[in-house]
């Protein structure tokens, strides 16, 4: 089970890191508080140590844990670092990479993941700055959840409340994966909930399809939902692996434990993904548009019948990583068809440069549906995987990648 340690920020949902203590407690973990000097305005030391069964850190000038280097310690024993609740101030701190208290010194010093359950006004959750924040932590690998909507304690309604402490700890990476050995990953049965091994590797995800703009209100779009690419970052966090998912412009919650960077463009999701770099495996989930428009800076009006429109050709994201100097040791591509599915995604492999393609056939229901049916192709031949849901055709592809990163 996982040693959490957990920084208690100054609001008044501070009262529910008490509930998250006993919940996490009771699933076998242990919990480390830390309890800044705004969070003990709302709930006491005492009260933490009682639940946690464990001493609870405040200060930063402790004699005695700091003749022992006690920041650096604490921020190295646990598996884990919960922020509840992560303030604005909070928030603010750990993105510019401030150090001037025991919490965000141990947050500067951990190498361990790091969770952050925002809690705060919705205007102040809302505001530019904070939502900066946010992305700078998520580009950076923090998993920053999403609050909850609803009345505030000021009495405002909105984004903005601390997810129940169920929630967060449901999105929490916090059981560790089961070691498969090199070369049986592919015979892992994920409907026995073996998992695959991917801890110590860095997996990059893209998702959803990209939105090109024609004007300020129109844009070339696709189908594509998202799911699939979603559901394949949550199986490779749940496998211990630190993931970066570039999303394109979906409404789907971000996995636990995935660090979220959201983009309209491909040349934005170009720019992302080159920016995650370097990682062990990137799979190209997303359905890129293959052109953009020359966009007009204004609204184009119907009079005078229909516009010309101007088509440039797109950035190649898997093209392009296949020869970048960071390419991934395993670059693994979607090739989504209508017809031909295995003659033309054998020849966009090979095309792009690509290790694996995983090719589905889109002339039904599948962008949008739950289910998928897919081949993967390798160097060494075809797998035809039957029709399953999108989680479990994600789980197979991740065993899949385990395996094949484990024999290099």
């Amino acid at each position: 089970m996982a040693r959490v340690l957990l920084i208690v920020g100054g609001g008044i949902a501070a009262f529910k890191a008490a509930e998250l203590i006993r919940l996490a407690r009771r699933r076998g973990h242990s919990v480390t508080p830390v309890l800044t000097a705004a969070g003990a305005h709302f709930v006491t030391p005492m009260t933490l140590a009682a639940l946690a069964e464990s001493p609870v850190y405040t200060s930063l000038w402790d004699l005695k844990d700091e003749t022992e280097m006690g920041h650096i310690q604490l921020s190295r024993a646990a598996d884990i670092v919960l922020v509840c609740p992560a303030t604005a101030d909070l928030l603010a701190k750990m993105a510019a990479g401030i150090a001037d208290d025991l919490a965000t010194t141990l947050l500067l010093a951990t190498d361990k993941p790091v969770v952050a359950a925002p809690a705060m006004n919705v205007r102040m959750w809302l505001h530019p700055a904070t939502q900066a924040n946010v992305a700078t932590l998520r580009a950076r690998g923090t998993t920053v959840l999403e609050p909850t909507e609803g009345e505030m304690a000021c009495g405002e309604y909105g984004p903005g409340r601390l997810p129940e402490p169920a929630d967060i700890l449901a999105q929490m990476p916090l059981s560790s994966p089961t070691l498969v050995p090199s070369g049986r990953a592919a015979e892992v049965d994920v409907r026995q909930n073996q998992r695959p091994s991917l801890a110590g590797t860095h997996i990059l995800i893209t998702a959803g399809p990209t939105h090109e703009p024609i004007d300020p209100v129109r844009v070339i779009a696709n189908r594509s939902s998202g799911r699939q690419g979603f559901a394949i970052a949550a199986a490779a966090a749940q496998a211990g692996a630190r993931v970066t998912l570039v999303a394109g412009p979906v409404h789907l919650p971000t996995p636990g434990g995935v660090a979220r960077i959201d983009v309209e463009s491909a040349d934005e999701m170009l720019t992302a993904v080159e920016s995650a770099l370097p990682c062990d495996a990137a799979i190209m989930v997303a359905a890129v548009a293959d052109w953009k428009v020359r966009s007009s800076a204004t609204k184009l009006k119907k009079n005078g019948g229909p516009p010309a429109l101007e088509l440039l050709p797109n950035p190649d994201i898997l093209a392009t990583l296949a020869q970048h100097p960071l390419r991934p040791r395993l670059l693994v591509g979607f090739a989504a068809e209508t017809d031909d599915l295995l003659d033309n995604a054998a020849a966009k492999r090979a095309r792009k440069g690509a290790d694996w393609i995983v090719a589905n056939d889109v002339s039904g229901d599948v962008m949008g549906g739950s289910h998928n049916q897919v081949h993967l192709l390798t160097a060494v031949g075809d797998e035809a995987w039957d029709s399953a849901p999108k989680d479990e055709v994600a789980r197979r592809l991740v065993a899949r990648i385990a395996e094949e990163l484990n024999k290099q």
